[in-house]
């Protein structure tokens, strides 16, 4: 596979670019947290990106999954092999990424059908393991004090994950990026999407890592608050 690029955006936050789909690189001191996986077969140029970075891969401690869609899922289960990390997960979406349960389907608009179908070229990931079920309002030990925000209607279990101490915000796709901070895409539930989304544009954060575009790190709040008008 060519290379995988990897952007810095903050000292201590990286973004991982798969062409569809995206994954953030956090650092703490000692130890690593990825937030999404990418696409199964990425472990290796995952695994160098971290090194073009500077960092050292065998010091990935978890693996944050925010919902069961095969380009976050991808890599997780061969990296967490490697490298012995923690596969975390929704309760609501791990029978899905262990595949104990089918992909709940998206209640698509016509216009989305062609970029679902596109997509779907991405290689389905392959049943994996999760480690840790997690809840609304769990810490999840990274970051000086991530936080699960259940953020139901892209799939039942999508998550954000909040970094209060740093205005940070990973919020999978229930928020979009591209051309403008947007709703996301391929809900399950719109209704309930659109709810979350005016969850996480309370929060508002300084900087927002969506699951497709590019991070948002000026005006992010009020950008986030436009998204919901």
């Amino acid at each position: 596979m060519a290379p995988i690029e990897i952007t810095r955006i903050t000292p201590r936050l990286h973004l991982l670019d798969f062409s569809i789909g995206q994954a953030y690189l956090w650092q703490d001191e000692e130890e690593l947290t990825l937030i999404d996986a990418g696409w199964v077969g990425t472990a290796p140029a995952i695994a160098e990106a971290i090194r073009t970075a500077g960092l050292d891969p065998a010091r990935l401690r978890r693996i944050v999954l925010t919902h069961c869609h095969r380009d976050h899922v991808g890599a997780a289960g061969e990296l967490a092999d490697r490298y012995g990390a923690e596969i975390l997960a929704h309760r609501l979406d791990a029978p899905v990424v262990r595949g104990e349960a089918p992909v709940p389907e998206p209640d698509l608009l016509e216009w989305e059908l062609p970029l679902y179908a596109h997509g779907l070229t991405v290689p389905e990931a392959p049943p994996t393991r999760v480690d840790r079920e997690v809840e609304d309002g769990d810490e999840l030990g990274f970051g000086d004090g991530a936080v699960v925000v259940h953020t139901p209607g892209h799939t039942p279990g999508s998550i954000a994950v909040h970094l209060p101490h740093h205005g940070v915000l990973f919020a999978g796709d229930t928020v979009a990026s591209v051309r403008g901070v947007t709703f996301g895409v391929f809900h399950v539930d719109r209704a309930l999407a659109m709810d979350s989304l005016r969850a996480l544009a309370k929060l508002a954060p300084s900087v927002l890592c969506c699951g497709h575009g590019a991070p948002v790190t000026e005006d992010t709040a009020a950008q986030l608050t436009v998204a919901v008008a």
